[in-house]
């Protein structure tokens, strides 16, 4: 199960975490994924969809 949105392909970045110091040690940022239902013509089927997604397809729906 990778965590990347089936929709945009978002997936993690990288970066440093900084200490007060300015020591710096590797992390990583994850995209805010949610499982989402969506009817197709074939049927209903789940994605994992990033929520800046999940906000666009609401939104064309509702015009």
């Amino acid at each position: 199960m990778s965590r990347e949105c089936q929709i945009c392909g978002k997936g993690p970045t990288t970066g440093n975490m900084v200490s007060h110091s300015n020591r710096r040690t590797k992390r990583r940022w994850l995209p805010n994924l949610q499982k989402m239902t969506v009817q197709q013509p074939g049927g209903k089927i789940t994605l994992r969809v990033c929520t800046r997604c999940m906000r666009s397809y609401k939104s064309s729906l509702s015009k």
